[in-house]
């Protein structure tokens, strides 16, 4: 790691959170549920485009939105080359991913649900 690890504090955490339906909205994906945490971020995404491509999407618009904040220093990194990323084939798969995000990370922080 050439730089400390980046922390989303609670002002942090709104920003990303804030930017996830940005983007779902501009390429016409759904966001079904988030969480943003202190030092990553869960997401479930209908979306006709394979999991990488959201998640840099999601990676693009936050640290945008993060930028826009001014609270970083320039050349600021904040996420790691990749992530984890899954295909949900079934509406259970589905069901279980947002159970898992919204409830089972401890304590709830930055939180979108959407009601489907």
């Amino acid at each position: 790691m050439r730089q400390a690890p980046y922390v989303l504090d609670a002002v942090r955490r709104e920003v990303v959170l804030a930017a996830f339906p940005e983007v779902c909205s501009h390429r016409e994906w759904t966001l079904l549920a988030s969480h943003v945490r202190t030092s990553h971020v869960h997401a479930v995404v209908e979306a006709c485009q394979t999991p990488e491509r959201v998640m840099n999407a999601f990676k693009c618009y936050a640290s945008r939105a993060l930028e826009q904040l001014g609270v970083d220093s320039p050349g600021r990194r904040r996420w790691a080359r990749h992530g984890s990323t899954r295909y949900l084939w079934t509406r259970e798969a589905v069901s279980a991913a947002v159970r898992y995000v919204i409830c089972e990370q401890g304590e709830r922080m930055a939180v979108y649900e959407a009601q489907w």
